[in-house]
């Protein structure tokens, strides 16, 4: 059992509590105003040495910094493109503002302070802040603390760019302007919605002609100044159905091994973000400016036109859940909201003419 002594200080009478750890070693904490604090702190040790949730004072003074690269280092199944943004936003916003601090120490209002500081994109803010909350999630877990104050952080407002969807003629007009083997991949982009690194990442077996569809198995992502290659996003292999014409074109231009769309060197091809040839056709086609990554939005939006309901849509795009599909693509089911009342309309007719037809 814990023991409460007394003893005198210059700024009058203090409490002591000297109490065994469940280690069984011996170790105290005074400063306590009154007798009853100190006893409320040696009962409240006694509970949670009995119900296994003693947490040592001493452990709370690790810090951020020592426990940071320990948590990076342990999560191996990070993809090469994700591991290397953590990293960075570790060295850059996490780190120089954390590493001193005990874990101990660490209270939500600085924490909130700190993120409304960070002057970049709600994106960026939203990763420095759930690094923060990770390492302080395994302190948790670990006995280092009790309560994780970086969690229920209020995050800056996401502002939403609304997505470019090209037509059918448009993206004819920028396939003809690319030409040649770019015709075939911005077509490939536009009617498929594969993501640049799945593209990329295309190898000749993964081209099934005849049931048109590209099996999605590897995805090849440029990490600095080299091509990295792992499987897709969230490690979810799929296939993509393409139309007859892509797998037309596919049969013509494919090699019958290896990558199916080289680069120069015959190794994978980076993405054309700032490639002149990608800028060129956007301006001689005359169609709104947009990113490879916009032909993906592109193809969602022909897809729908089409008739996909939003399980095909989801399953086409890769995404985990119809929900973050319809949260990405709600607009484009606005025509399903109009079916809704034209149905309605006609049921309420039938009704009427029902009615009209028993009197």
């Amino acid at each position: 059992m814990a023991s409460i002594t007394a003893y005198q200080t210059k700024a009058g009478r203090r409490w002591r509590v000297r109490y065994r750890k469940p280690d069984r070693s011996q170790t105290d904490k005074r400063g306590f105003r009154t007798k009853r604090d100190a006893e409320v702190f040696a009962a409240t040790v006694e509970t949670s040495k009995h119900t296994g949730t003693f947490i040592d004072p001493t452990a709370g003074k690790i810090t951020i910094g020592e426990l940071g690269p320990a948590w990076m280092a342990r999560q191996t199944d990070w993809k090469p493109s994700y591991r290397r943004s953590i990293e960075s936003t570790w060295r850059t916003h996490v780190q120089p503002v954390w590493a001193n601090v005990p874990v101990a120490d660490v209270r939500h209002t600085d924490v909130q302070a700190w993120a409304a500081g960070i002057d970049r994109s709600r994106s960026v803010v939203s990763r420095a802040v759930t690094i923060l909350a990770t390492i302080l999630d395994d302190a948790i877990a670990d006995q280092l603390i009790h309560v994780n104050r970086a969690r229920g952080i209020s995050l800056p407002k996401k502002s939403l760019k609304p997505h470019v969807y090209l037509s059918h003629s448009e993206v004819e007009a920028f396939a003809t302007a690319a030409g040649g083997e770019r015709a075939v991949i911005i077509y490939t982009l536009a009617y498929t919605g594969l993501r640049w690194g799945e593209l990329a990442g295309l190898h000749a077996e993964d081209v099934d002609v005849h049931r048109r569809r590209l099996h999605v198995n590897r995805s090849a992502v440029e990490v600095g100044s080299t091509v990295e290659v792992g499987t897709p996003k969230s490690h979810e292999l799929r296939s993509v159905p393409m139309p007859e014409f892509i797998a037309d074109m596919l049969t013509e231009a494919r090699p019958r091994t290896g990558i199916v769309f080289p680069n120069s060197t015959g190794g994978y091809r980076v993405s054309p973000r700032s490639a002149r040839w990608w800028e060129n056709a956007i301006r001689d086609a005359g169609i709104p400016r947009l990113s490879p990554h916009g032909l993906r939005h592109t193809a969602a939006s022909l897809a729908v036109q089409a008739g996909a309901h939003v399980k095909a849509l989801q399953r086409m795009m890769g995404h985990a859940s119809a929900e973050l599909t319809l949260q990405r693509y709600a607009g484009l089911f606005d025509t399903d909201l109009d079916d809704v009342a034209v149905s309605l309309d006609a049921a309420r007719l039938r009704l009427a003419g029902h009615r009209r037809e028993a009197v």
